[in-house]
């Protein structure tokens, strides 16, 4: 089944929920969740969002059919990631966490939880809808494929509020390479940059991948790592920077890596690899989006990927990380490339 997102319009009266249940499910689709996401209007309706699972062999527009059949207005429909299951207020929470405890990763947490991207400032055209965010002397972009509510904008305003008053308070103090970063279960894992000296921790952390995780980092399922390729991943002698390492908080396990490969003008290669008990919670997309940010801030202007035709994991990645990647596939290889957004101050 694919998961759809739609937005309805649901008046406030006894019966109306169970009316709109009623007619997803004669759809034959099935409501996954639901949560507000407008004010409410002069008629007393409120916008909600659903995230609707439709059978791959069905129309979504027989939905939106069937909910209009209702008399509840329909005013969106795009297509959603499993990745978004999740509860929204669990989801601030943690988010909130994560701002607490780095008062800089407020525009990363305000784009997540709006399940949006940061868009360059200077950039005079952008695809979808976009929406500028001031507070104090914050100020963010972002872009997505539909509207933003002034609730989920009020929300975003009172996270980067805490990220400034926090900002205020805290003393100053030298920059750390190293972050801890909050993971969607609420396990933490830190960032930092990977030296010579972790060659152990890497090679270990290959050998305890499945051979399909290995086959899609290396297009090999091999548990022993070619020579060369074990400096490769900790980017020794890459004149882009190091790699990006995940240990656990304790720092005895590396459980993720992403590193950066010059192929040419403006143009870098780059790879992740996650142990398979670490996947599915977002430090992939952590890594890549990490590596993304040191290409642009030296001036890489697209990033460029290879994987197996049947793999579609490379490519989910690079989206979610806010990317847009383009394929084509050679032989039985598909390359990717994915444009590299400027900085962003």
């Amino acid at each position: 089944m694919a998961l759809w997102r739609v937005h309805v319009q649901l008046e406030d009266r006894p019966g109306r929920l169970g009316e709109l249940a009623t007619a997803v499910g004669a759809a034959g689709c099935n409501i996954i969740s639901l949560h507000v996401v407008g004010e409410p209007a002069d008629d007393g309706s409120i916008t909600d969002e659903l995230l609707v699972k439709v059978p791959e062999s069905a129309d979504p527009a027989m939905l939106v059919e069937a909910v209009e059949g209702a008399e509840i207005p329909c005013t969106l429909l795009v297509r959603a990631d499993a990745t978004e299951l999740s509860d929204p207020a669990t989801t601030a929470l943690a988010l909130a966490r994560m701002v607490a405890a780095d008062p800089g990763s407020a525009p990363r947490a305000v784009a997540t939880m709006l399940r949006a991207r940061l868009v360059d400032p200077s950039a005079e055209h952008d695809d979808g809808h976009t929406h500028v965010i001031r507070v104090g002397a914050q100020q963010l972009r972002l872009g997505r494929a539909w509207p933003f509510t002034a609730t989920e904008l009020s929300r975003a305003a009172a996270l980067l509020e805490l990220a400034t008053q926090l900002a205020m308070r805290a003393p100053a103090r030298a920059a750390s390479p190293d972050r801890i970063l909050l993971l969607r279960d609420g396990s933490e894992v830190r960032m930092r940059p990977a030296s010579d000296g972790d060659a152990p921790l890497v090679a270990a952390l290959h050998a305890r991948c499945a051979p399909h995780s290995r086959r899609s980092r290396f297009l090999s399922p091999t548990r022993q790592l070619a020579p060369g390729e074990l400096e490769a991943l900790l980017g020794v002698g890459s004149e882009y920077g190091r790699a990006v390492l995940a240990v656990t908080v304790d720092g005895g396990s590396a459980v993720g890596i992403a590193n950066l490969d010059g192929v040419g003008a403006g143009t870098a290669r780059a790879a992740v690899l996650v142990e398979d008990a670490w996947q599915g919670r977002g430090l992939g997309t952590a890594l890549l989006r990490k590596v993304a940010e040191t290409a642009a801030e030296q001036g890489m202007t697209e990033l460029t990927g290879v994987a197996r035709a049947d793999d579609l994991g490379v490519t989910r990645l690079l989206r979610r990380a806010g990317l847009r990647p383009c394929a084509e596939i050679v032989d039985d290889q598909v390359h990717l490339r994915a444009a590299l957004p400027a900085p962003v101050a």
